[in-house]
Protein backbone atom coordinates (compact mmCIF):
# COMPACT_ATOMS: atom_id res chain seq x y z
CA UNK A 1 0.00 0.00 0.00
CA UNK A 2 1.08 3.41 -0.65
CA UNK A 3 -0.06 6.57 2.13
CA UNK A 4 0.41 10.18 0.91
CA UNK A 5 -0.55 12.66 3.70
CA UNK A 6 -1.15 16.42 2.62
CA UNK A 7 -0.06 18.63 5.88
CA UNK A 8 1.03 21.79 6.25
CA UNK A 9 3.01 20.52 9.16
CA UNK A 10 4.56 17.40 7.97
CA UNK A 11 7.47 17.54 10.94
CA UNK A 12 4.29 16.05 13.13
CA UNK A 13 4.68 12.45 11.18
CA UNK A 14 8.41 12.00 11.77
CA UNK A 15 8.20 9.95 14.96
CA UNK A 16 4.62 8.32 14.35
CA UNK A 17 6.10 6.89 11.18
CA UNK A 18 9.53 6.30 12.74
CA UNK A 19 8.39 3.99 15.42
CA UNK A 20 6.87 0.79 16.53
CA UNK A 21 4.63 -0.77 14.18
CA UNK A 22 4.18 1.60 11.14
CA UNK A 23 8.10 1.80 10.89
CA UNK A 24 8.11 -2.41 10.98
CA UNK A 25 5.17 -2.29 8.18
CA UNK A 26 7.49 -0.13 6.11
CA UNK A 27 10.52 -1.79 6.07
CA UNK A 28 8.83 -4.67 5.45
CA UNK A 29 7.51 -3.37 2.81
CA UNK A 30 4.08 -3.68 2.99
CA UNK A 31 3.48 0.36 3.01
CA UNK A 32 5.12 3.10 2.04
CA UNK A 33 4.46 6.45 3.43
CA UNK A 34 5.17 10.15 1.95
CA UNK A 35 3.89 13.47 3.88
CA UNK A 36 4.10 16.59 1.20
CA UNK A 37 3.55 19.74 2.55
CA UNK A 38 0.70 21.22 0.11
CA UNK A 39 2.00 24.64 0.32
CA UNK A 40 4.74 24.00 -2.21
CA UNK A 41 2.20 23.37 -4.66
CA UNK A 42 0.70 27.22 -4.05
CA UNK A 43 0.85 29.17 -7.06
CA UNK A 44 0.24 32.08 -4.94
CA UNK A 45 3.36 34.73 -4.60
CA UNK A 46 3.36 34.39 -0.95
CA UNK A 47 2.35 30.90 -1.14
CA UNK A 48 -0.14 31.22 1.01
CA UNK A 49 -2.91 28.24 1.06
CA UNK A 50 -5.75 30.21 2.84
CA UNK A 51 -8.21 33.00 2.45
CA UNK A 52 -10.91 34.99 3.89
CA UNK A 53 -14.31 33.53 3.58
CA UNK A 54 -16.99 35.27 0.86
CA UNK A 55 -19.79 36.17 2.98
CA UNK A 56 -17.96 37.10 5.84
CA UNK A 57 -17.65 35.50 9.24
CA UNK A 58 -14.58 34.97 11.36
CA UNK A 59 -11.41 32.50 10.05
CA UNK A 60 -9.57 31.68 7.18
CA UNK A 61 -10.62 28.91 4.57
CA UNK A 62 -7.72 27.13 2.78
CA UNK A 63 -8.10 27.39 -0.79
CA UNK A 64 -8.67 24.58 -3.48
CA UNK A 65 -5.92 25.01 -6.03
CA UNK A 66 -3.01 23.55 -3.65
CA UNK A 67 -4.94 21.02 -2.42
CA UNK A 68 -6.02 19.98 -6.05
CA UNK A 69 -2.42 20.64 -7.48
CA UNK A 70 -0.90 18.22 -4.88
CA UNK A 71 -3.31 15.54 -5.26
CA UNK A 72 -3.01 15.46 -9.23
CA UNK A 73 0.69 15.41 -8.96
CA UNK A 74 0.70 12.12 -6.46
CA UNK A 75 -2.48 10.18 -7.91
CA UNK A 76 -2.24 7.86 -11.08
CA UNK A 77 -5.78 8.41 -12.77
CA UNK A 78 -5.59 4.83 -13.70
CA UNK A 79 -6.22 3.99 -10.23
CA UNK A 80 -8.29 5.89 -8.73
CA UNK A 81 -7.06 6.43 -5.17
CA UNK A 82 -9.43 7.11 -2.00
CA UNK A 83 -9.00 10.59 -0.93
CA UNK A 84 -9.80 10.87 2.50
CA UNK A 85 -10.56 14.11 4.11
CA UNK A 86 -10.16 14.39 7.98
CA UNK A 87 -13.41 16.16 9.11
CA UNK A 88 -15.17 16.25 12.37
CA UNK A 89 -18.38 16.37 9.92
CA UNK A 90 -17.36 12.93 8.82
CA UNK A 91 -18.25 9.64 8.86
CA UNK A 92 -17.56 8.38 11.98
CA UNK A 93 -14.63 6.03 12.11
CA UNK A 94 -14.90 2.02 12.55
CA UNK A 95 -13.21 -1.21 12.66
CA UNK A 96 -14.91 -2.07 9.67
CA UNK A 97 -14.15 1.14 7.82
CA UNK A 98 -10.42 0.22 8.39
CA UNK A 99 -11.59 -3.02 6.90
CA UNK A 100 -12.30 -1.38 3.56
CA UNK A 101 -9.56 0.77 3.13
CA UNK A 102 -6.78 -1.78 3.97
CA UNK A 103 -7.74 -3.04 0.86
CA UNK A 104 -6.88 -0.30 -1.12
CA UNK A 105 -3.52 0.16 -3.00
CA UNK A 106 -3.34 4.13 -2.47
CA UNK A 107 -4.47 6.37 0.38
CA UNK A 108 -4.18 10.38 0.38
CA UNK A 109 -5.17 11.75 3.85
CA UNK A 110 -6.18 15.42 3.34
CA UNK A 111 -5.17 17.39 6.86
CA UNK A 112 -6.52 21.07 6.93
CA UNK A 113 -6.49 23.60 9.43
CA UNK A 114 -7.75 27.07 10.36
CA UNK A 115 -11.74 27.21 9.98
CA UNK A 116 -12.22 24.66 7.15
CA UNK A 117 -12.09 23.59 3.14
CA UNK A 118 -13.80 25.58 0.40
CA UNK A 119 -16.72 23.08 -0.38
CA UNK A 120 -14.83 22.82 -3.99
CA UNK A 121 -12.58 20.55 -2.68
CA UNK A 122 -15.14 18.45 -0.70
CA UNK A 123 -17.16 17.99 -3.70
CA UNK A 124 -14.91 17.42 -6.53
CA UNK A 125 -11.70 16.27 -4.93
CA UNK A 126 -12.70 13.50 -2.00
CA UNK A 127 -13.96 10.45 -1.78
CA UNK A 128 -14.35 10.42 1.87
CA UNK A 129 -14.63 11.99 4.67
CA UNK A 130 -13.74 10.64 7.84
CA UNK A 131 -14.02 11.84 11.81
CA UNK A 132 -12.33 10.01 14.28
CA UNK A 133 -14.78 11.57 16.76
CA UNK A 134 -17.24 14.09 18.18
CA UNK A 135 -14.98 16.69 19.16
CA UNK A 136 -12.81 19.09 16.88
CA UNK A 137 -8.86 19.41 16.69
CA UNK A 138 -6.87 21.79 15.31
CA UNK A 139 -5.95 20.11 12.35
CA UNK A 140 -6.66 17.16 10.71
CA UNK A 141 -2.75 15.55 11.91
CA UNK A 142 -3.59 13.50 14.82
CA UNK A 143 -6.69 12.16 13.05
CA UNK A 144 -4.73 10.73 10.26
CA UNK A 145 -2.62 9.47 12.08
CA UNK A 146 -4.78 7.55 14.04
CA UNK A 147 -6.90 6.21 10.45
CA UNK A 148 -2.94 5.31 8.75
CA UNK A 149 -2.11 3.13 12.48
CA UNK A 150 -5.78 1.43 12.47
CA UNK A 151 -5.32 0.38 8.21
CA UNK A 152 -1.63 -0.51 8.23
CA UNK A 153 -1.76 -3.14 11.41
CA UNK A 154 -4.41 -4.95 9.08
CA UNK A 155 -2.37 -5.52 5.64
CA UNK A 156 -0.67 -8.72 5.26
CA UNK A 157 2.52 -9.24 7.00
CA UNK A 158 2.43 -6.64 9.01
CA UNK A 159 1.04 -8.16 12.43
CA UNK A 160 3.52 -10.89 13.59
CA UNK A 161 0.21 -13.08 14.52
CA UNK A 162 -2.09 -13.77 12.05
CA UNK A 163 -4.90 -13.95 14.23
CA UNK A 164 -3.95 -10.69 16.37
CA UNK A 165 -5.67 -8.80 13.84
CA UNK A 166 -8.99 -11.00 13.36
CA UNK A 167 -9.33 -11.30 17.58
CA UNK A 168 -9.40 -7.33 18.21
CA UNK A 169 -12.26 -5.27 19.74
CA UNK A 170 -14.90 -4.74 16.99
CA UNK A 171 -13.09 -7.21 14.69
CA UNK A 172 -15.83 -9.69 15.09
CA UNK A 173 -18.50 -7.12 16.11
CA UNK A 174 -17.74 -7.70 19.92
CA UNK A 175 -15.48 -6.01 22.60
CA UNK A 176 -12.11 -8.12 22.93
CA UNK A 177 -12.23 -10.99 26.31
CA UNK A 178 -10.19 -10.55 29.53
CA UNK A 179 -6.31 -11.12 28.82
CA UNK A 180 -3.72 -12.76 31.27
CA UNK A 181 -0.34 -13.68 31.90
CA UNK A 182 2.33 -14.26 34.31
CA UNK A 183 2.01 -14.71 37.20
CA UNK A 184 -0.90 -17.26 37.94
CA UNK A 185 -1.69 -15.21 40.57
CA UNK A 186 -0.49 -11.74 41.98
CA UNK A 187 -1.33 -9.97 45.55
CA UNK A 188 -3.88 -12.30 45.60
CA UNK A 189 -5.24 -11.96 42.65
CA UNK A 190 -5.85 -15.21 40.09
CA UNK A 191 -6.31 -15.64 37.11
CA UNK A 192 -9.12 -17.75 35.72
CA UNK A 193 -8.71 -21.35 36.60
CA UNK A 194 -10.18 -22.13 32.64
CA UNK A 195 -6.97 -20.79 31.38
CA UNK A 196 -4.31 -22.76 33.75
CA UNK A 197 -6.57 -26.15 32.33
CA UNK A 198 -4.92 -26.85 28.94
CA UNK A 199 -8.31 -27.49 28.15
CA UNK A 200 -9.09 -25.55 24.42
CA UNK A 201 -12.40 -26.32 24.09
CA UNK A 202 -12.99 -24.77 27.43
CA UNK A 203 -10.83 -21.45 27.04
CA UNK A 204 -12.58 -20.64 23.79
CA UNK A 205 -15.63 -20.92 24.97
CA UNK A 206 -15.07 -18.73 28.37
CA UNK A 207 -13.14 -16.28 26.25
CA UNK A 208 -16.52 -15.98 23.56
CA UNK A 209 -19.09 -15.67 27.04
CA UNK A 210 -16.70 -12.93 28.27
CA UNK A 211 -16.25 -11.38 25.51
CA UNK A 212 -20.20 -11.12 25.23
CA UNK A 213 -20.35 -10.65 28.77
CA UNK A 214 -17.93 -7.30 28.18
CA UNK A 215 -20.19 -6.25 24.58
CA UNK A 216 -23.37 -6.05 26.67
CA UNK A 217 -21.93 -4.44 29.91
CA UNK A 218 -20.04 -1.85 28.08
CA UNK A 219 -21.51 -1.39 24.25
CA UNK A 220 -24.88 -3.22 24.29
CA UNK A 221 -25.43 -0.74 21.55
CA UNK A 222 -22.94 -3.22 19.03
CA UNK A 223 -25.65 -6.27 20.18
CA UNK A 224 -28.10 -4.87 18.44
CA UNK A 225 -26.26 -4.41 15.05
CA UNK A 226 -24.82 -7.97 15.19
CA UNK A 227 -26.83 -11.33 14.62
CA UNK A 228 -25.88 -13.65 17.04
CA UNK A 229 -25.54 -17.35 16.53
CA UNK A 230 -27.44 -19.80 18.12
CA UNK A 231 -24.55 -20.41 20.63
CA UNK A 232 -23.48 -16.77 21.24
CA UNK A 233 -27.59 -15.97 21.80
CA UNK A 234 -27.67 -18.81 24.68
CA UNK A 235 -24.14 -17.71 26.07
CA UNK A 236 -25.66 -14.20 26.46
CA UNK A 237 -29.07 -15.01 27.81
CA UNK A 238 -26.95 -16.71 30.32
CA UNK A 239 -24.98 -14.11 31.33
CA UNK A 240 -28.43 -11.96 31.38
CA UNK A 241 -29.78 -14.48 33.82
CA UNK A 242 -26.53 -14.41 35.92
CA UNK A 243 -27.09 -10.31 36.44
CA UNK A 244 -30.24 -10.59 37.34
Amino acid sequence: MKIDVLSLFPEMFTGVFNHSILKRAQESGAVSYQVTNFREYSTNKHKNVDDYPYGGGAGMVLTPQPVFDAVSSLADPSKKPRVILMCPQGERFTQSKAEELAAEDHLIFVCGHYEGYDERIREHLITDEISIGDFVLTGGELASMVVIDSVTRLLPGVLGNKSSAPMDSFSSGLLEHPHYTRPSSYEGHAVPDVLLSGNHAAIEKWRLKESLRRTWTRRPDLLESKELSKEEQKILNEIKEESD
